[in-house]
């Protein structure tokens, strides 16, 4: 039996099923964008087109458990305040289920003149003429969350280039950069060199933070849906770190739109840049607008060479030594024993040797990022 050709049409199948998925979802986010326009700068057109006409919306309300109201009176609310003109209503889209034709997601709405943060659940249905949104409901909590935003860069790589040893990226890494900055009323976003799904390694389910974020469905929804470089809007962030693992020494340093990224958010936002263990391999290449290495003259910090496990077969297949290449770009690189964090900060600039480094660089990071923008205002 030729297996190929029985194989081939299931493939054909898979692949075009994977692609329509992922079309339908870029459908769903367009109706919700409609949605995020049109209430937060005051559109009602684009708010109305989102919705199913006479769609309810169950609202938060403080005297009343149910408060409804019908897509076409709110949008006449809209409607009176000064269309084009942002409101200060900020949101993110947290997560999208789909099956078939019906789907719900999950929207975080930070008002700060309120002093609240609302999640929003939309239910959607495909019908004739598209997506259209059927129904909303919110709840709200008092928040410190602020319109601020944290990029966290990752790799898609699953193997070490020109071998077969699995790569991955650090998920103590990413789950405590996550957690310091959520809690500092950051909203975080991961970017990747493709998109989509990631590979994670070295998971601890002992450990209680990794293990609340193992279940935590707005988290591992992002890592499973980390954005590309042409679906990032630089302008928005006010810091980007570098987390590390096995797998971003092999995609991320090379990669230019990432790197363009990271630079505006340094250069023109006046925003933090931060890098832990491996995932100084992220800012090796990084060059300010006047063509230096960002490293250079700078104080800094990552992965030693002398505590890489140099005879594991893994080794050799770094394209790059950390240490060295830092240092040869001009950087002044300081480390102390890998049983302890040791954190390097010049200017805006914040590098930890290892995944202990992590909650201090974080954290380092938004006491910067939090003095800058005091200083600017």
């Amino acid at each position: 039996m030729n297996y190929f050709k029985v194989l081939l049409p299931f493939l054909l199948l898979l692949v075009s099923s994977q692609v329509q998925a992922q079309t339908e979802e870029e459908k769903i986010i367009k109706v919700i964008n409609g949605y995020i326009v049109g209430t937060s700068h005051n559109y009602a057109d684009s708010l109305k087109s989102a919705f199913l006409p006479g769609a309810n919306m169950f609202l938060d309300h403080k005297d009343k458990p149910l408060f409804v109201m019908k897509i076409e009176e709110y949008a006449d609310r809209v409607a009176k305040q000064e269309a084009g003109k942002f409101n200060g209503r900020v949101t993110n889209i947290l997560s999208i289920d789909r099956f078939e034709g019906i789907a719900t997601a999950k929207l975080e709405v930070i008002i700060p003149s309120l002093d609240r943060r609302f999640i929003d659940l939309l239910l959607l249905k495909k019908l004739e003429d598209g997506w259209k949104i059927i129904s909303k409901t919110a709840a709200s909590e008092p928040s410190n969350k602020q319109p601020r935003k944290a990029l966290i860069v990752v790799s898609n790589v699953t193997e070490y280039k020109g071998s077969d040893l699995p790569a991955g990226n650090s998920f103590s890494e990413l789950v405590i950069a996550y957690d310091v900055y959520q809690k500092a009323g950051y909203h975080v976003d991961f970017i990747s060199p493709h998109g989509g799904t990631i590979p994670i390694v070295y998971v601890n389910s002992s450990d209680s933070l990794q293990l609340h974020y193992l279940y935590d469905a707005d988290f591992m929804y992002a890592i499973k849906h980390t954005k590309k470089p042409s679906q990032i809007n630089p302008d928005n962030y006010d810091i980007v770190q570098y987390t590390g693992g096995s797998a971003p020494i092999f995609d991320i340093p090379e990669n230019e739109a990432i790197q363009q990224i990271a630079m505006h958010i340094y250069e023109k936002n006046k925003g933090v840049i931060a890098a832990v263990c491996h995932g100084t391999a992220g800012i090796v290449n990084l060059k300010t607008k006047d063509g230096k290495y960002l490293v250079a003259g700078k104080n800094v910090n990552g992965v030693p060479d002398e505590y890489e496990s140099r005879d594991l077969p893994h080794y050799k297949y770094y394209p790059f030594i950390i240490e060295h290449t830092l240092t040869k770009r001009g950087g002044n690189f300081k480390h102390s024993s890998m049983k302890e964090a040791h954190m390097e900060v010049d200017g805006r600039l914040v590098t930890g040797q290892n995944f202990l480094s992590s909650e201090e660089v974080s954290k380092k990071s938004v006491e910067i990022s939090k003095r800058v923008e005091r200083l600017d205002d």
